[in-house]
């Protein structure tokens, strides 16, 4: 499979680029290019392959959420510049 140069003005305009005749000659030849190693790809035997994301095995770097240690009331409000009973006490925001 080869791209025409009409090929590649088209594929020019979906991606909304302005190309000249030298770049649409080169990119033509690169194109093709691409091509021929994805036909290359393509004869591959790859029925027995399992389809995989990542090429080495990846474990969740994020732990579970699990709650391991809860303070008392008292230890929260330890050092709270005010409180009022068993809740910090904050300048009003809203008038």
């Amino acid at each position: 499979m080869s791209l025409s140069p009409a090929d590649v003005r088209h594929i020019a305009m979906l991606a909304r680029l302005e190309l000249s005749q030298e770049e649409e000659l080169a990119f033509c030849a690169q194109l093709d290019h691409i091509l021929e190693h994805f036909e290359k790809l393509r004869q591959l035997d790859t029925e027995n392959v399992v389809p995989t994301a990542h090429l080495a095995e990846m474990a969740s770097a994020f732990r579970e959420d699990v709650v391991s240690h809860v303070p008392a009331v008292a230890e929260l409000l330890a050092n709270a510049p005010a409180r009022d009973g068993d809740f910090f006490k904050v300048p009003q925001i809203i008038e």
